[in-house]
Order: C-alpha cells, then structure tokens, then sequence
C-alpha cells in the first residue's frame, strides 16, 4: 500500500531543486571515481575510498528525494482562520512570555528553513486546528508547557 504524505507547494519545489542539482553532479562524481580506481591498487587508496564514498551518498540522497517527491501529495493552504499545513503562525510561549514564527510544514521539509514547523512535532500537534487567541498544552519530551496563538497567516 502506498502512502503519501503532505507537502506544501514551496517544499515540493525546493526538493525538485535539489534533486536537479543533485543529478547535475553524479557525472562528475562518477568521473572522480573512474580516475581514482586507475590510480591501482584499491586497498590503500583513499581517493577511491572517498569518491566511492561520495557517490553512494550523492546516490543515496537521489533515492530519497525520488521517494518523497513520487509520494508527496502537495496541499494548498485551507482558506479557514487556524493552523494549518503551509500557514504561518506566531506564538507566544507563556513560561517566558517571548514569541516566535514558524511556518507550519509536512515533516519531510521541516528542516529546509530554520522556522519551519513540522506539524507532526509536539508543538506542531498541540497547534494543527487552532485559532488566534487559543491557548494550548504542548507536552514534550522535555516537559509541558503552554503556548498561545497570537497571529495566525
């Protein structure tokens, strides 16, 4: 069974990027391989090592924005007032009154952007579905606490 996931429409396309990007390179990581492999004996050549090392992770990283960019099922933002997937939220964090912004996001592109939110973590759990004003319980790992929609985009 197949199973997609959620996207936003900005994080699709900066996987593409990087995919694109990405396939630009393997050439040359091929070639680098090819001439390290000429230079002998292979026990005890670190530039084959390194570039055999290179290539499967540059590889590996193809396959992986292959999958998810074959099963991501790219969302538009829902009109409605509260927190969703692609909508920025501003909250204020009630143990120390200071407040942040975040872009709420699918898990597979919560860590392109340093404020985006991924809306299976504990924080992003506690706010998918809520309006301004809204004070929520956020029980994490570390502990509970409490945060309170400020500002909702």
């Amino acid at each position: 069974m197949v199973q997609y996931h959620q996207i936003t429409a900005d994080g699709m396309k900066t996987l593409k990027a990087e995919k694109v990007l990405l396939e630009a390179e393997r050439p040359g990581k091929i070639k680098a391989l090819a001439a390290a492999r000429a230079l002998g004996d292979l026990s005890e050549n670190t530039e084959y090592s390194t570039a055999k090392y290179e290539l499967h992770h540059l590889e590996g990283r193809l396959r992986y924005l292959d999958k998810v960019i074959r099963y991501g099922q790219v969302v538009s933002t829902d009109p409605k007032p509260l927190v969703d997937l692609g909508k920025r939220v501003t909250v204020r964090f009630d143990d120390d009154e200071e407040t942040a912004t975040f872009r709420v996001v699918g898990p597979h592109e919560a860590g392109m952007k340093p404020e985006n939110l991924a809306i299976n973590s504990p924080l992003g759990r506690a706010l998918n579905g809520r309006k301004e004003g809204e004070t929520v319980t956020v029980t994490a790992p570390s502990g509970a606490y409490k945060v309170t929609v400020v500002k909702l985009k």
